[in-house]
Order: structure tokens, then sequence, then C-alpha cells
């Protein structure tokens, strides 16, 4: 089994030290929301032209 002991600082110094510590790590950052953290929009930009029906398009595919 090991001892560990641990350093000790000068109390001016670990008061010091506890001060900015503290006043770095003291509190939480703000909770971001998961709904704020993603993004939804279309991969593409919608083409009217594409999704219209147009009756003859199979004989083009098909026997063209």
């Amino acid at each position: 089994m090991t001892h560990r002991t641990e350093a000790r600082e000068a109390p001016q110094e670990a008061d010091g030290a506890a001060a900015s510590r503290h006043e770095r790590f003291g509190s939480l950052p703000e909770r971001i929301r998961p709904q704020d953290m993603v993004e939804s929009r279309p991969a593409t930009a919608p083409d009217p032209a594409r999704d219209t029906y147009n009756p003859d398009e199979w004989l083009v595919r098909y026997c063209g």
C-alpha cells in the first residue's frame, strides 16, 4: 500500500488559489436544450418541375 502525501501551500497562497479556482470553476455553464443543438432544413431545394406528372414519360424511358 502506497502512502500519498499532499503538498501543502502557504495559507495566503491557498486562499488566493481557491478564490481564483472558484471564480473560474465555481458555477456550471448555462444549459443548452437539445432542441437548440439541432437544425433541420431540407438537403436540397424543392424543384417544382421535377415533381410534375408527365403521362408520356414512360414512353421516353422504356420505348425510346
